[in-house]
């Protein structure tokens, strides 16, 4: 009967979670928050599953002191957590330059504030911005202040993820005043349930590492089972489509290549203006090229010869209704949307609709063709064109030629900015190349000579170069799921026919080598982001796809040795995740990130977390082959021995995912400690990791839960549970939203 409850409550507490994220999406995070995360039922529904789980627990007679410790952890969590909701104080205070404060605002359960005494007082001293140099992209923000308590002054300061801490109140960045005169600061009382959350998330992670290590727990037998040595699989594969041709006035590639080295402000950092070119190019027509004219010769066709490239057919639309309603074909021209009398724009009625409230098939398509009608037509006008670096007093800010120019910029100088492209395009149409390149090479010149250190690093520049000039994760995602699937069909041969050992090791060895240059490529992939962005390349979906497909490459060629059918799906899962990143919604733009997410503890958080998905993918895919097999093998002896051996290497992967997946979690939440001031904010990601955390946890309870130990069960069951991880990084990214959303 305990049992039964305990499941029950278990199961209850995933799917208030589930929901409650649901509901915050439809009616906001203030009502969430106030009715389900801080309501006392929900609070004496964890406490049931607490006091039930830990009846249970000793009911079992557990001995295995690392299986105890894990338990114990989990309790100690729920304690702190439970001083932490009754007793810790949350809240801001709002500093002037120069003003004393003696109190601060405590937030309430019904998001009411409540002013309250300070044991000290707070004088700002100064607030600064630190940018990107050149930008006018924040890097940092920066808060200087004294606190002063029975007449002792102490200097101190609170920038993103650097935190100050005195007398139990923890002090953070939050916000500052439009006149860069004061600053909002967050302010946490919470002396008691941090230092005992902090103590179970260390009992946590040193249980989890242990249950791997412990010689006689579950895992170490998996390792020494002699199934793990057989195995096989079944799965799909994808391919892609093309375009035509015709010739319009444009400047010769090695030309229009030069004008690529130039550097532009573009997305809120200095990059060449190549990449600009090929997000232009992207945009418009959905490739790097146009017919036979790289992004460049696009980009400054646009540029110098407006009227013609504003004929040409380069833009791709998606077929549809409002494709058939305007009588276009696949791919039209700027200048096919200005019709009839007085040359009106037909999507304006469309676009009316839309912004009135109609978000329609048709009025979305309609919005998503105006944004690149909109990007063209701010090119003509030159806005987009921020190519002037100005640097004065150390400072450097960059302009295009209809900006207004600061009066401190000499007339000689303001003239070239203002005039130099016109002469460009004069002198092209003109057809004197070698005039363009010369004055291409003063631009180049201008911008080295005015930049001031608001420029990319030479090996940066080199590195963003590589980077554009290969589609890797085109290209990769093509390569591992052809491999994947020539893999396959080898060890189905294998498998039914009698292939000698020795060429077996010699087509393994192929795959092998082949996976290794893969990696390789993929390594190089991201090395040159991480060297263009300086940041380690995890700040966004784009780059996060990139991170897994590299982490299943790598375990792949570590287990390859031991387990041949590793090949395969290492091939498979990375060409899918890699083909994910190269269709999916996801930006492939290089960015300065968030100053509150320059942390070391982010990097962690994410990799720890992408490592563990990467595992899960493994036992999807385990999941996936034993239901195919069970279908083909109509339960034939063979057949339960593969499925049997699947059900082996799933849970030699679940094990190290399941401990990955809990340190990535609270890893995260200490994070979110020092740098937003609360340890667990109830967002959909943390909620939606957690659940999933929870789901895969069952799979680790057989004893507990018999039927788990029947290899078409588990198998099931993990197929449906892979459906939590794509709820946890696509639904919460891209439906549902919260703090976590620019991940």
């Amino acid at each position: 009967m305990i049992k039964k409850t305990v499941f029950i409550l278990y199961c209850a507490v995933i799917a208030c979670m589930a929901a409650a994220t649901i509901v915050e999406n439809c009616l906001g995070t203030e009502f969430t928050h106030m009715n389900i995360y801080g309501s006392w039922w929900f609070s004496l529904l964890w406490g049931a599953l607490a006091g039930t789980g830990i009846f249970y627990f000793i009911s079992r007679k557990v001995r295995r002191v690392s299986v105890v410790a894990l338990h114990v952890s989990f309790v100690i969590i729920l304690i702190g957590a439970l001083i932490t909701h009754l007793s810790a104080k949350q809240g801001y205070v709002h500093l002037r330059m120069g003003d004393t404060v003696y109190t601060y605002y405590v937030v309430k359960s019904k998001g009411e504030a409540k002013e309250t005494n300070l044991p000290f007082s707070l004088e700002l001293t100064s607030f600064n911005i630190k940018y990107h140099s050149g930008t006018d992209t924040p890097a940092d923000y920066k808060s200087e202040f004294v606190i002063t308590e029975n007449n002792v002054e102490k200097h101190v300061s609170v920038s993103m993820n650097n935190i100050c801490s005195y007398r139990s109140y923890r002090i953070y960045q939050s916000s500052f005043d439009p006149d860069m005169r004061g600053s909002i600061l967050a302010i946490n009382y919470d002396p008691a349930g941090i230092p005992i959350t902090y103590a179970g998330y260390f009992l946590l992670f040193l249980s989890l590492i242990w249950i791997l290590i412990d010689s006689k727990g579950p895992y170490r037998k998996i390792l020494r089972s002699n199934i793990l040595k057989k195995g096989f699989l079944l799965f799909i594969a994808f391919f892609l489509t093309g375009q035509k041709a015709n010739a319009t006035p444009v400047l010769p590639k090695e030309t229009a290549n030069e004008f690529g080295r130039m550097y532009i402000l573009y997305n809120g950092r200095i990059c060449p203006m190549q990449t600009f070119a090929l997000d232009f190019t992207k945009k418009l027509c959905g490739k790097a090229k146009y017919k036979n004219y790289t992004a460049e010769q696009v980009l400054t066709g646009f540029i110098f010869y407006a009227e013609e490239w504003s004929n040409e057919p380069i833009m791709k639309l998606k077929s549809g209704v409002l494709q058939k309603e305007l009588d276009l074909p696949e791919y039209t021209s700027a200048n096919s949307f200005f019709k009839g009398y007085m040359n009106s724009y037909i999507l304006g009625p469309y676009i009316q609709e839309y912004y009135n409230g109609t978000r329609n098939a048709v009025c979305k398509q309609a919005v998503e063709i105006d944004e690149r009608l909109q990007l063209i037509m701010e090119l003509n006008r030159g806005t987009l064109l921020k190519i002037f670096p100005v640097t004065d007093n150390g400072e450097t800010a960059w302009y295009s030629p209809v900006d207004e120019i600061p009066s401190t910029v000499d007339t000689l100088q303001t003239k070239f900015m203002q005039n130099v492209l016109r002469l460009i395009s004069q002198e092209a149409r003109n057809k004197q190349i070698a005039t363009v390149n010369g004055i291409i090479e003063k631009l180049q010149a201008y911008q080295k000579k005015h930049a001031g250190n608001s420029l990319p690093t030479p090996l940066q520049t080199r590195a963003e170069r590589i980077y554009n000039a290969v589609p890797f994760a085109t290209v990769l995602f093509i390569a591992n799921l052809t491999l994947g699937l020539l893999s396959l069909i080898f060890f189905i041969t294998a498998t039914t026919r009698s292939i000698q050992p020795e060429r077996q090791s010699k087509v393994n060895a192929v795959f092998t080598a082949m996976m290794c240059i893969s990696f390789a490529l993929l390594t190089l992939c991201l090395t040159l982001r991480w060297i263009v962005s300086k940041t380690i390349p995890m700040s966004n979906g784009y780059e996060t796809m990139l991170t897994i497909s590299w982490v299943i490459m790598a375990a792949t060629i570590c287990a390859s040795h031991r387990f041949r059918i590793v090949i395969t799906f290492g091939f498979i899962l990375s060409g899918l995740f890699l083909l994910v990143s190269h269709i999916g919604q996801m930006n492939p733009q290089i960015n300065h990130i968030m100053p509150v997410l320059s942390s070391p503890l982010l990097s962690i958080h994410v990799s720890v977390i992408m490592v563990s998905f990467a595992l899960l993918s493994f036992t999807f895919i385990c999941g996936l082959t034993a239901l195919i097999i069970n279908l083909i093998n109509k339960g034939g002896i063979a057949g339960q021995e593969r499925i049997k051996a699947l059900q082996m290497l799933s849970q030699l992967f679940l094990y190290p995912a399941i401990t990955t997946l809990g340190i990535g979690i609270f890893v995260g939440a200490i994070w979110a400690n020092v740098s937003w001031g609360t340890y667990w904010s109830w967002d959909p990601k943390e909620v939606w990791a957690l659940i999933t955390f929870m789901i895969y946890a069952i799979a680790l309870h057989k004893c507990s839960i018999p039927m788990l130990n029947r290899p078409m069960a588990y198998h099931i069951f993990m197929v449906i549970a892979f459906l939590s991880i794509i709820m946890t990084y696509f639904g919460v990214n891209y439906l549902l939203g919260g703090m976590h959303s620019y991940a």
